[in-house]
């Protein structure tokens, strides 16, 4: 008896520690997304005021369309986790699912970690809904496999589309080429680390960076069955792809916007070739690399270089800047409630 005491003592000094260990690291992202917003908006305030200033001009109709397109990818990427989680037998309700889309974007793009602290947020927020950290851990990791997987497919059809309009350069083909191997190089390797995190010199990772001491718990704890699911994974590349879509969509809408005539697969390729540019570029967030590759595939497929920058810039407003506010509030709420300590009741 008094084994058992001891043994249930020792365990809940460890979970004690461990959701600690939880709010401490929560509450640091809680502070660094602010600075981090703060920093944004100042040094890239022209940029801002450029999207304001476009946005007056262009026409209301098409603003509309693009707002409900990018409202349409934050149902999506909340549609991934509720897939998966209802495959694993913890379903929640779907709607509460949503605000996290929107808190993690915020998160990833203005705490350029590598993804880490949005999925952070995320496994905090599942965590908060009553998912074990476990299985939110398996949610994250189908959805960044699933990710991987629609980005590949779509920046394949992205070269097709390109060299059916005879637009595809070596400069396209090499930016393709870094990015096929980094969508293998990632996902494979945050499977190896969850696989030898135990094995020395991976044991010191989590001690160089404590931060991901909570990741290589949930991963620890995420189960195999879950990761294997082939309803999951399809399902969850699919809505993936549908992002990739609506995103691209998004352009379109604001070709029309400033008045152009350009075609969903012109926007489908410019909309890709940008976004491998900024995920192999050496610029955070794409800043500037997006821009410049988007406007230059849009004008190789015979879009005027006026409208092709204009609706990318526009683009940037809807993706970027209109989302940062609500994120940082809905980011800072997910953070918040987990990091506040439990009352004990006695």
């Amino acid at each position: 008896m008094a084994g058992t005491h001891k043994k249930k003592a020792v365990q809940g000094e460890t979970e004690g520690a461990g959701a600690h260990g939880w709010r401490t690291v929560l509450s640091w992202l809680s502070g660094l997304l602010i600075l981090a917003g703060v920093v944004l908006v100042v040094l890239h305030f022209t940029e801002l005021q450029r999207f304001v200033e476009l946005s007056r001009k262009a026409e209301p109709i098409w603003l509309l369309a693009a707002a409900a397109l990018q409202a349409a990818t934050y149902f999506a990427a909340a549609a991934v986790w509720w897939v998966v989680l209802k495959r694993a037998k913890h379903p929640r309700p779907f709607l509460s699912l949503v605000p996290m889309g929107l808190a993690k974007l915020f998160t990833d793009q203005a705490l350029p970690t590598g993804g880490i602290g949005g999925t952070l947020l995320v496994v905090s927020g599942l965590h908060r809904r009553g998912v074990p950290k476990g299985i939110a851990m398996a949610t994250l990791l189908i959805g960044m496999i699933s990710y991987y997987a629609a980005y590949l497919v779509a920046v394949a059809v992205a070269l097709g589309i390109l060299f059916a309009a005879h637009a595809l350069s070596a400069a396209i083909l090499a930016g393709a080429g870094a990015f096929v191997l980094i969508a293998l190089a990632v996902p494979l390797g945050v499977l190896m680390v969850r696989r030898w995190v135990r094995v020395w010199p991976l044991t010191l990772v989590p001690k160089i960076v404590p931060a991901l001491n909570t990741l290589v718990e949930a991963m620890e704890q995420a189960p195999v069955k879950a990761l294997r699911d082939p309803v999951s994974i399809t399902a969850s590349t699919l809505l993936q792809f549908a992002v990739f879509v609506l995103d691209a969509m998004t352009l379109w809408t604001m070709l029309h916007a400033v008045g152009s005539d350009g075609g969903p697969f012109q926007a489908f390729a410019g909309f890709m070739a940008a976004s491998v540019a900024a995920t192999v570029g050496p610029m955070p967030l794409g800043l500037g690399t997006f821009e410049a590759v988007s406007t230059a595939t849009l004008n190789l497929q015979g879009q005027p270089i006026e409208a092709a920058l204009t609706a990318t810039l526009l683009l940037r407003g809807f993706t970027f800047w209109l989302p940062m506010v609500p994120g940082l509030i809905l980011a800072r709420r997910e953070l918040q409630r987990h990091a506040r300590p439990h009352r004990t009741r006695h």
